[in-house]
């Protein structure tokens, strides 16, 4: 089978498997996974940890930044489809901070809608949160191909940026609140 044929065939499979999957909550939700990255290619998933405006997710490498973009600060992605991209190694690989049950469609969560995720009240950004090398790299070119998919561009599959408005505590299954979307 060709390298081309085989792309194909992981591409579909990816995506009926993640078309599949049933509807995340629109309006409450919860975090499955916290995750630190205190260097490249490193991960701590803390039962606990602090988000501040001033250094986005405690012990993550994003506060060492020399120039750091607020609008970037924490990352976010449903577990459900992380599990499917990551086809059974640690979602954690995916680098993003918070894994959650959540629908993180722009419809749902358009940029400028506030979260209270866990203690701390957050907000949803407009930068786009986008696959790219590293992740390429550690679940291949169709996850990147079918997570950045026109077909699925409205779901955000690769998830969304969130900046802190407020610090507080997040831990897995804490829950998340949409507290308010903006007007059109």
């Amino acid at each position: 089978m060709s390298r081309a044929v085989e792309v194909t065939v992981q591409y579909a499979a990816l995506a009926e498997r993640i078309a599949g999957l049933p509807p995340a909550p629109t309006d409450q939700g919860r975090v499955v996974l916290v995750v630190a990255r205190p260097a490249i290619s490193e991960r701590t998933t803390p039962a606990r940890a602090r988000l501040t405006p001033e250094g986005g997710v405690e012990g993550d490498r994003w506060a060492l930044r020399e120039k750091r973009v607020f609008d970037t600060q924490v990352t976010v992605m449903r577990a459900d489809i992380a599990g499917v991209i990551a086809n059974g190694q640690p979602i954690e690989l995916a680098g993003d901070n918070l894994f959650v049950d959540l629908d993180l469609s722009y419809a749902n969560l358009p940029p400028g809608t506030r979260l209270r995720v866990g203690t701390a009240l957050c907000e949803v950004t407009p930068k786009p949160h986008n696959g790219c090398d590293k992740f390429a790299a550690r679940f291949g070119d169709d996850a990147r191909a079918v997570t950045g998919a026109e077909e699925f561009r409205s779901w955000r599959l690769r998830g969304l940026h969130l900046r802190v408005v407020e610090a507080g505590d997040v831990g897995p299954g804490d829950k998340i609140y949409v507290l308010g979307r903006p007007a059109h």
